[in-house]
């Protein structure tokens, strides 16, 4: 499992450590502890809302998952500490995500 393949076909994995189980962000091929493989699975939700800021119409923010921090697109009216989900992932030349609060 690639974290760019998975993330094209819409599914947002995370990399864990089969040796040492420490979750690997950002993504990578070995684990950034102890260089042991990494099995990858969906991300763990509802993530909550770090922070966010709105510009021409705009929101966008971070959100955490399971101690992993991303940024992207937020529909609604987000408040800090609010949950939200993912509602689109994507890569095209960079990874792309856009959540959903509630």
């Amino acid at each position: 499992m690639n974290f760019e393949s998975e993330l094209k076909q819409g599914r947002f994995v995370v990399g864990k450590c089969t040796k040492c189980h420490n979750t690997n962000w950002p993504p990578s091929e070995y684990c950034s502890k102890c260089f042991g493989e990494l099995s990858y699975s969906p991300v763990k939700e509802p993530g909550i809302v770090i922070e966010w800021s709105s510009k021409d119409g705009q929101t966008f923010g971070i959100v955490e998952f399971e101690g992993i921090r991303v940024m992207g697109a937020i529909q609604g009216t987000p408040k800090q500490g609010q949950k939200a989900k993912i509602t689109n992932c994507t890569f095209d030349g960079s990874p792309k995500f856009t959540f959903s609060v509630f």
